[in-house]
């Protein structure tokens, strides 16, 4: 979870001004504030999050301490592929989460028949991406969703309306797998380049390549 701190400074002849950060994590924005208030020329101070919410000090303290042992600032990268000749798909997703002080990432790929077309794989890629996310327990937490399909990314952003059938029904099982876990999606469109990763692994499922594992990343 990112966050924008605001506080108000006063000095000591009585003067104030109220300042507001740039976006930052939540666990950094905390360090800040706590050496702020170490001066003792911090008035008041919130954290605000990207939904509108404000947090106290003693609240974000409490929310890092109750999701240390939990995955959490989860970065999710997903990528669909479609061979049209055979009407098969490929999947991939890879997964970046921190857990008891360390940094994971999950990579998996999967082929799967019976789809339409590359948007569907795209919006399928997304689903299988929930479902590993499901697998390792991500509940009541702000998830940021990157990848390089505007369909996906503008459809369930509510920037674009979603309007083939197919599409529609992958939209309404994404919203509802999400609404059930209390994932609060957070979307970003990147280049393929930067999805480059996901990308491969759903061609190495097209291939008949199948990824998946976990491993500890060095922060």
């Amino acid at each position: 979870m990112k966050l924008r701190i605001e506080w108000t400074y006063k000095t000591p002849k009585g003067n104030e001004a109220v300042f507001l950060s740039d976006e930052m994590p939540a666990a950094q924005a905390l360090l800040l504030v706590e050496d702020m208030e170490r001066t003792g020329r911090v008035k008041t101070v919130a954290f605000h999050d990207r939904f509108d919410s404000t947090w106290t000090v003693k609240e974000l303290r409490n929310y890092l301490k109750g999701i240390e042992t939990e995955p959490h600032n989860v970065e999710v990268y997903f990528d669909g592929g479609f061979d049209k000749a055979t009407k098969q798909a490929g999947l991939g997703c890879v997964i970046y989460y921190e857990q008891n002080g360390k940094m994971y990432r999950l990579r998996q790929n999967a082929a799967v028949d019976d789809l339409l077309s590359n948007n569907e794989a795209e919006y399928a890629s997304f689903f299988l991406s929930l479902q590993e996310l499901e697998v390792l327990g991500v509940h009541d937490l702000p998830v940021r969703f990157i990848g390089d399909s505007k369909v996906v990314i503008n459809g369930l952003g509510g920037e674009w309306p979603v309007m083939e059938k197919e599409l529609s029904r992958w939209a309404d099982r994404i919203e509802e797998k999400m609404s059930k876990s209390g994932i609060q999606p957070e979307y970003e469109l990147v280049s393929r380049k930067r999805n480059a990763e996901a990308d491969r692994l759903a061609t190495q499922a097209l291939n008949g390549i199948d990824i998946t594992g976990t491993m500890e990343l060095e922060k």
